[in-house]
């Protein structure tokens, strides 16, 4: 069984190829009014909305009815715009959905506990699909956005999975306004981000802080000469270490809790790092991605039971941090993400 992003989810030791390199841009045009009910036809303020999303331009006459959301990211960014009377169906979850929106969430069908088949999907009689990861739209289980056109599905796919260059939170911004605007929902779209940018501001100042008073280095934490803690992420992985590159949101979440990520130079979103790679860069803190049947104990075990780490310095101080999967993507948690990594640096 193979994850989203193309790792086995239990115990994603194979190599991945990951994330498809495709342009993202986007143009609109109409009226920035919220359309909550989502009128049909030329009535609906802000449509008809013209939208490039990862190569693919896309006219809307009327904000989607039944969209299908694939991956939780993209679940929950719809679930923040308020849109669950939109969603005909969800599928594909890391961990549990943020708490503000489980009412939301179970009110809505789950099509699958991963992927639905092509045929699973159709029955949901969508007229939007909306996939967080590349994979979502694998042509290979007959789920390509060329297929979904041809039967009168439009799609989106998050930006984050066919970005070419590295992904920030202005990133972020864009991936909520473009989802607003195609739901008719603008308002709520740039309420919510006003939300992010305040939330990113009290956040930067934690780091910064954090760096003025130092750490003690018979404490075992990072940061005692002023320099950003070296943090190596450890998603999964045992031959090699499946970790996060300098192109994902993962690696803006890193820079911005005061930290530097030192495999950034790796440009892909998730990709694969030699041990040898890991031990030469010498990093302070190592970030443990949780999700899946691997927990965080046993990620951890495998790293300090390595006697090949033995001399690493998180390893020798023990100096682990821990986030969900969930938080690390380019949805509607990297914001407060930032600051749960923020507090485990300090």
């Amino acid at each position: 069984m193979l994850s989203r992003r193309t790792r086995p989810l239990a115990h994603a030791l194979t190599a991945a190829a990951l994330l498809i390199p495709l342009a993202a841009c986007s143009s609109d045009s109409g009226s920035g009014s919220d359309d909550p009910a989502g009128r049909a036809g030329a009535s609906a303020a802000g449509f008809p909305y013209t939208v490039t999303n990862c190569g693919e331009k896309t006219t809307f006459d009327a904000p989607p009815k039944r969209a299908v959301t694939m991956n939780q990211h993209v679940t929950e960014i719809l679930l923040a715009l308020g849109l669950e009377d939109r969603v005909a169906g969800t599928a594909y979850l890391d961990d549990k959905i943020l708490p503000q929106y489980e009412k939301a969430y179970e009110s809505r069908p789950v099509l699958a506990k991963e992927y639905p088949s092509y045929e699973k999907l159709l029955a949901a009689n969508p007229d939007f699909v909306y996939g967080g990861y590349a994979s979502a739209f694998a042509a290979g289980d007959g789920r390509s956005r060329d297929a979904l056109a041809k039967s009168g599905i439009k799609s989106r796919l998050n930006i984050e999975g066919c970005a070419k260059k590295a992904v920030t939170m202005d990133d972020l911004y864009r991936e909520v306004r473009e989802a607003g605007a195609t739901f008719g929902v603008r308002d709520r779209a740039e309420k919510w981000i006003r939300g992010a940018e305040a939330e990113l501001a009290a956040a930067a100042k934690k780091p910064a802080e954090a760096g003025k008073s130092g750490a003690s280095g018979a404490s075992g934490k990072p940061g005692e000469s002023g320099e950003p803690p070296a943090v190596f992420v450890y998603d999964s992985g045992d031959k090699t270490a499946f970790t996060a590159g300098g192109r994902g949101i993962g690696n803006d979440i890193i820079e911005r809790a005061g930290g530097r990520n030192i495999m950034s130079d790796l440009d892909k979103s998730f990709g694969d790092a030699s041990w040898e790679t890991v031990v030469d860069r010498r990093p302070d803190v190592i970030v443990i991605y949780d999700y899946g049947a691997t927990t965080v104990d046993q990620k951890k075990k495998r790293l300090l039971d390595d006697p090949a780490l033995k001399d690493v310095p998180a390893i020798k101080n023990k100096r682990f941090a821990v986030l969900p999967l969930s938080d690390v993507v380019l949805g509607v948690r990297a914001p407060g993400a930032v600051r749960k990594l923020a507090e485990q640096l300090r």
